[in-house]
C-alpha cells in the first residue's frame, strides 16, 4: 500500500507537479485572503480568464509565456484597479468587461490561428505533464516575494482590507498597496495556471480563506490556516490526479471543496457567522492575533 502511495515520485515530472502543486496552493491561500476580506472573490476567477488572453497572444507572437501572458496579466489588474478606484463603475462591472473581453479575445485567437507550445487544455485545466524544473522555481520565487511583501508592509495591507477610507486619510497610500495587490494577484495566477488552469485558480483563492475563516476570527490565524489548508490541498489533490487519471485542477480543487463542506458541517453555526454566510459583517474579523 505504501509503496503504491509512494511510486509516483518515483518520476520527475510527478515530483515537479507535486512541488508546483503544493507552492501554488500555499501562494493561492495567502494571497486569497485579501482578495475574500475585501470582497472581490471573483476578481481570481476574471484575472486567470484575463491571463489566458495573455497566453494565447503569446503563443501566437513565438513571446516567452512569462512575459506575454505576465504583462498582459499585470495590464488587466491595474485597469481593473484603476477603474474601480476612480469609481467610474462598479467593481465587478470593471471585472467582467475587462477580463471577459481579454479572455474572448484569446479564444478568438486560439480559433484563427492555433497555438503552439504550451498545450491549450493544460492552460485551461492544468496539467502536470508539462510542469518542469523552471516552474518549480517560478512558483517559489512568486511565492518568496509575495511572502516578503506580506511580511514587509503587513499592517498597511491589513488597514487596507479592512478600512481602506480611515486607511486613506490617515496616511497610508491605499492606491499603491491595492495595486501592489493585485499585481501580486496577477503574478500568483500566472505561476500557477500551469498546474490549476485558468478556468479553477479563481477556486483556490477564495476555498482556503473561506474554510479558514470558518475555524477562526483572528486575521493572523486566518491568514496562516489559509497558506496552510491551500498547500495541503496542493499536495492530497496532486497524489489523487496520479492515482486516479484526473487533470490535476479539478483534483485539486475537489479536495478543496470536500474539505469546505467538511468544515461547514462541523463548525456549524458559529463558523459560518465567522465566514460572513449567515451575514456577520468583515469587521467581525479581528484584525489582531
Amino acid at each position: 500500500m505504501i509503496d503504491e502511495l509512494l511510486r509516483p515520485l518515483e518520476y520527475g515530472f510527478f515530483r515537479n507537479g507535486l512541488a508546483v502543486a503544493t507552492l501554488a496552493g500555499a501562494l493561492c491561500g495567502t494571497v486569497g485572503v485579501y482578495v475574500v476580506l475585501k470582497g472581490m472573490s471573483y476578481i481570481g476567477h476574471g484575472l486567470s480568464h484575463a491571463i489566458f488572453g495573455g497566453f494565447a497572444a503569446s503563443a501566437l507572437l513565438g513571446v516567452n509565456f512569462l512575459l506575454g501572458a505576465g504583462a498582459w496579466g499585470v495590464a488587466s489588474a491595474l485597469m481593473i484597479n484603476g477603474v474601480t478606484r476612480r469609481r467610474v463603475i462598479g467593481a465587478d462591472a470593471a471585472i467582467g468587461v475587462v477580463t471577459t473581453a481579454s479572455f474572448a479575445l484569446g479564444l478568438a485567437l486560439v480559433g484563427l490561428f492555433g497555438t503552439t507550445g504550451r498545450s491549450f487544455d493544460a492552460a485551461l485545466f492544468g496539467s502536470i505533464l508539462g510542469v518542469s524544473g523552471g516552474d518549480v522555481a517560478v512558483v517559489a520565487a512568486v511565492a518568496v516575494t509575495t511572502g516578503g511583501l506580506i511580511f514587509v508592509r503587513f499592517r498597511a495591507l491589513l488597514f487596507t482590507t479592512f478600512d481602506p477610507d480611515v486607511a486613506d486619510v490617515s496616511g497610508v497610500n491605499t492606491a499603491r498597496v491595492d495595486a501592489v495587490l493585485m499585481v501580486a494577484l496577477a503574478g500568483s495566477i500566472l505561476a500557477t495556471m500551469q498546474v490549476l488552469g485558468v478556468t479553477l485558480v479563481a477556486a483556490t483563492l477564495v476555498i482556503p480563506p473561506t474554510v479558514a475563516r470558518m475555524l477562526t476570527d483572528s486575521f493572523s490565524r486566518t491568514l496562516l490556516l489559509s497558506t496552510g489548508i491551500g498547500a495541503t490541498c496542493g499536495f492530497v489533490g496532486m497524489n489523487l490526479s496520479y492515482h486516479l487519471d484526473v487533470q490535476s485542477g479539478p483534483a485539486i480543487v475537489l479536495v478543496g471543496a470536500t474539505v469546505f463542506a467538511l468544515t461547514f458541517v462541523i463548525t456549524g453555526a458559529p463558523g459560518r457567522r465567522r465566514a460572513g454566510v449567515v451575514g456577520a459583517p468583515i469587521s467581525a474579523v479581528r484584525p489582531g492575533g
